[in-house]
């Protein structure tokens, strides 16, 4: 048990390590031995120092699902970002269908639905406007959209479905 303490307190967020310690030598742009030491350093201090903020960790239930929600996602921005060129390129401004969108969630915890946030927001074309006080539904603001009711039913099948086999 003792055992278990000491890693926690040591590796709180083992993900989050890896990530800053490989995120410190791409930002250093040079991977030799002290920057490898400086990440592998700031990987254990960020995430021990900033542990007591952080909520209970997220349980992944299906831990595979999260990369084909990777592949799914990666598909929908390449896809996205030319559609959005298009539009640019080839439409004015005045033939676009801009609306926003409310998204009632299935969701239920916070780490999915900040997810599903952020995957709409990273998805060229929509934005994550706004989150309902009960976290019941997401208002998102969307490019051109001919019809509204297409696009939840897109964000749900495709995002919020994944998201809640991975998280819930």
């Amino acid at each position: 048990m003792s055992t278990l303490l000491t890693r926690e307190r040591l590796l709180p967020h083992p993900i989050l390590s890896v990530v800053v310690a490989i995120v410190w030598v791409g930002l250093a742009n040079d991977i030799s031995v002290g920057n490898l030491v400086l990440g592998v350093a700031l990987g254990l201090a960020i995430p021990a120092w900033t542990a007591c903020w952080w909520p209970a960790r997220p349980k992944i239930k299906r831990p595979l699902i999260v990369a084909a929600y990777v592949g799914v996602v990666a598909w929908d921005i390449v896809v996205s970002n030319i559609e959005v060129a298009r539009l640019i390129l080839f439409r004015r401004g005045a033939s676009l269908r801009s609306v926003f969108v409310s998204v009632p969630l299935d969701l239920t915890t916070p780490e999915a639905i900040t997810m599903l946030a952020g995957t709409i927001t990273m998805t060229p074309g929509t934005v994550s406007a706004d989150l309902s006080a009960d976290g019941r539904s997401i208002l998102v603001h969307c490019l051109d959209a001919a019809d509204p009711d297409a696009v939840v039913r897109q964000i749900k099948s495709r995002y919020e479905r994944r998201l809640k086999e991975i998280f819930e």
